[in-house]
């Protein structure tokens, strides 16, 4: 095996993952089991329910990827206790056996490794199975990332952490700008026929542009912004962007980069950190 060449061909989302993965451990595993039981300004869910909801969703991509039997028996099942009415946290509860504080957070950071090796040498293009509609490899890892940035933003706001972030958060962008139509479609709204011009500054100050750039309708400023605005981590009045035009006042009121039903960001003011 040509190594060079594997290296090459590595998929850089995967790394990505798994470094977002590393610094929110880096950060937990200083805590207290006692800690770990803190409420977030996320739906009250606390240190260990978003830990447990990360590994789960990892633990399932996985399955996605590799066994497809066990991946159909795990969405059936999903279906099948949410017709009950149960809630989705008593569902991540069963899947990891009720594991929880810094045995849960230690078998979390082991399956990271285990998700990143799985995925880095994928066919980027190849086609998983998700709740929803099918996903490239690339984007099913890149939403791994996603979903890791945007639910440590949770514990990082509780500690009173300004997360630095690099250039890596370009895949939360291109998530947030590929799910454009997906917001006002689960909004029952009209898509808008064209969407803003995105024009945002990397962490690194690299300049990110995407979409027409003649579109009147334009959002531009910081891509963490962006960001945390797409992951409903923020409240679009509680971020810096410009936003110009009726449809890029719409998007950014209702943006969710995520799967499942429509929900509502933040109230404004509520997760500011001055």
């Amino acid at each position: 095996i040509n190594i060079t060449l594997l290296n090459k061909a590595m998929l850089r989302q995967a790394n990505d993952f798994y470094q977002e993965s590393m610094d929110l451990y880096e950060v937990l595993e200083k805590l207290s089991e006692e800690k770990l039981k803190t409420s977030t300004l996320f739906k009250n869910w606390t240190f260990d329910d978003i830990i447990r909801h990360l590994h789960v969703w990892n633990v399932a991509i996985n399955l996605s990827l590799l066994d497809s039997i066990k991946w159909k028996k795990l969405e059936n099942n999903l279906k099948d206790f949410l017709k009950k009415g149960k809630k989705l946290k008593q569902f991540e509860k069963e899947q990891s056996k009720k594991l929880k504080g810094r045995e849960l957070l230690l078998i979390r950071k082991d399956f990271c490794i285990t998700t990143r090796e799985n995925f880095k040498y994928r066919n980027p293009k190849e086609r998983i199975k998700w709740i929803g509609p099918d996903m490239s490899v690339i984007s099913a890892v890149s939403a791994r990332h996603m979903e890791t940035w945007a639910h440590g933003q949770s514990v990082y706001d509780k500690l009173g952490i300004i997360r630095k972030s690099n250039d890596s958060i370009l895949n939360i962008v291109i998530i947030g700008n590929n799910t454009f139509k997906w917001s006002f479609k689960i909004n029952n709204l009209e898509i808008p026929e064209k969407q803003p011009y995105l024009k945002l500054r990397a962490p690194s100050g690299k300049l990110w542009c995407f979409n027409d750039p003649d579109n009147k309708n334009i959002i531009e400023g910081s891509a963490e912004d962006f960001c945390k605005v797409v992951t409903q981590v923020r409240n679009i009045l509680d971020v810096n962007l410009k936003v110009t035009g009726k449809t890029s006042k719409k998007w950014m009121s209702i943006a969710q980069c995520f799967a499942g039903k429509a929900e509502k960001p933040p109230m404004a003011g509520t997760r500011k950190i001055t």
